[in-house]
């Protein structure tokens, strides 16, 4: 199993755009093969911050979704991240 967990900074004042801009990779990423859970939501505490929760089953269905990624305006609202990969037996 692989897990993928962090948040993401997001520029100011652009926080609701990013979850909207999400909903539809959230919606992708749960039908696809391998995803055993997928979200982004907005923390509670910091208003420019987004924390994103993946689990998949392998490796390959996780690369096999990340080939189409986040789009260029979406990418761009991201300032920073912190967020690893990890394997859980």
């Amino acid at each position: 199993m692989i897990i993928i967990a962090g948040h993401l900074r997001i520029a100011t004042g652009s926080r609701e755009q990013f979850l909207e801009h999400s909903a539809d990779a959230v919606l992708k990423a749960r039908s696809a093969a391998g995803c055993l859970d997928f979200s982004v939501s907005p923390d509670p505490l910091d208003v420019d911050r987004v924390n994103v929760c993946e689990i998949w089953r392998d490796v390959d269905s996780l690369e096999a979704f990340r080939g189409s990624g986040m789009d260029e305006a979406q990418s761009m609202l991201v300032v920073a991240a912190a967020v690893g990969q990890f394997e859980a037996a």
